[in-house]
């Protein structure tokens, strides 16, 4: 089944007006439950929250472009065009201390030249007697409008309720019912800018590929490209920017990441491109990193393969270690060296992303997954659980699926809090391991059953 989509929230505004304090009020709690996986970068830029009902994606454009938050104006203004061809909902952030400046006033005009819905957040507006400060901000013509104050979480939740209730009913995406109908795959390829995006999807739509047709996506302006591969039926999601030079491909890249979430949301399979010649960034680790958050099958693909090595390009085994090291909360994903500009290795792509595809969606039996759990605890054991002044042993009892795409287990235990991070590493490492799950993200939940006859 092709994941649904959900609505995209992005806080946009020019530098050091609280974008970034304002979605970690969203965030809240939640981020201290980020996977303890090592390596996955913590600086988030993505949050699901559910409000009014509904649950959306908040996005935090801080940092998706140093530039903008270096203050220069026209990277600024790129951020919001981006936010604007991508997000489903923008909410502009302004400074209340600081009052109305001309920057608040282009970054509006950008905001209202479209039909989506845009918020206002005055910020800082950390007492009832600074709410007269937010009068001036009426002229900018956004509604709804909110005296906020992202420190202090004064009227935050206030804003983006209103906004929510804004957006359009979220229907399944055009084409998705066809294409799970088919059993196409939906693929996502992402990657931070120039890494060979673009040249890698018209290898893809390219020689003996039969392109079936081009048809809009959910977010306005978006393509999905449809293709058939030796039987297969695929499908490229938000190809628009990547495919077609001129204006609207270089908004998309300078929000980059803002496009990774959108296509990663969209997608089964996310396809993440690395610069082989330059080694993996931080950018890099950032958009891998939101494909683990959003719990996609990834394939990693080093690319610009055809320059590496010889006389003037790095070392091949430098280049993996380095990917291996920068990337290791990916260390289960399959990692091909490829070129798109040559065709290097590129017909290996769609064999590897049928397995992970399949492998998400398996279910496993009560009975397998039981055993399994038998032996791994068994091979294993927990560590003795703290209770009180004493130290219990921690008993596993059962597992079941309860969910596929991603695969979601309940394990019942007898005290789940005292199950320490690296031994649910384990348990998941050995359940990839046992059922061939290798490069699918799990979801591992344990619940807690008390032992018979336990006082």
């Amino acid at each position: 089944m092709s994941p649904r989509s959900l609505p995209i929230v992005a806080i946009v505004g020019r530098p050091n007006v609280g974008k970034s304090t304002l979605f970690n009020r969203y965030a809240g709690s939640r981020r201290a439950l980020v996977d303890d996986t090592p390596g996955l970068t913590r600086d988030r830029i993505v949050e699901e929250v559910e409000v009014a009902g509904r649950r959306v994606l908040v996005v935090d454009t801080a940092g998706l472009d140093p530039d903008a938050e270096a203050g220069l104006p026209a990277a600024v203004q790129a951020q919001a065009q981006a936010a604007v061809a991508v997000a489903d909902a923008v909410i502009l952030v302004v400074d209340g201390k600081a009052g109305l400046l001309p920057e608040d006033e282009r970054l509006a005009r950008e905001l209202r030249r479209t039909d989506k819905p845009v918020a206002l957040a005055v910020n800082k507006i950390d007492h009832p007697r600074h709410r007269e400060r937010t009068a001036e901000f009426h002229a900018l013509g956004c509604e709804p409008m909110e005296a906020v104050s992202a420190a202090h979480g004064i009227h935050v939740w206030d804003l983006l309720e209103a906004l929510v209730e804004r957006l359009p009913a979220e229907p399944e995406g055009p084409g998705a019912a066809e294409d799970e109908a088919q059993g196409a795959i939906r693929l996502a390829v992402v990657g931070r800018p120039n890494v060979g995006k673009s040249s890698l999807v018209n290898r893809l739509l390219g020689e003996e590929r039969v392109v079936v047709a081009e048809e809009p996506g959910t977010t306005r302006d978006a393509v999905d490209s449809r293709l058939v591969h030796e039987g297969h039926a695929y499908v490229l999601v938000d190809t628009a920017g990547l495919r077609r030079p001129g204006r609207r491909a270089s908004v998309a890249e300078r929000g980059g990441a803002l496009m990774a979430v959108r296509s990663i949301e969209r997608a089964d399979v996310a396809l993440v491109l690395i610069d082989a010649c330059e080694g993996p960034t931080d950018q890099d680790a950032r958009v891998a990193g939101l494909v683990r958050e959003r719990k996609r099958p990834a394939v990693l693909l080093a690319n610009k393969w055809d320059r590496v090595g010889g006389e003037t390009g790095p070392d091949p085994e430098r280049v993996l270690a380095e990917i291996g090291r920068k990337l290791r909360f990916l260390a289960d994903a399959p990692l091909l060296t490829v070129s798109a500009r040559s065709g290097l290795h590129v017909d290996r792509i769609f064999p590897l992303v049928r397995r992970l595809h399949e492998a998400a969606q398996r279910r496993i039996g009560t009975a397998e997954l039981n055993r399994w759990l038998e032996e791994a605890t068994a091979r294993h054991q927990p560590a003795l659980g703290q209770r009180g002044a004493r130290r219990r042993p921690i008993r596993f009892f059962y597992a079941t699926q309860t969910g596929a795409a991603p695969p979601t287990f309940i394990l019942f235990c007898t005290d789940p809090a005292a199950v320490r991070e690296s031994y649910r590493r384990y348990l998941e490492n050995s359940l990839r391991e046992a059922f061939g799950l290798e490069g699918v993200p799990l979801r591992l939940r344990l619940r807690a059953r008390r032992a018979r006859g336990a006082a």
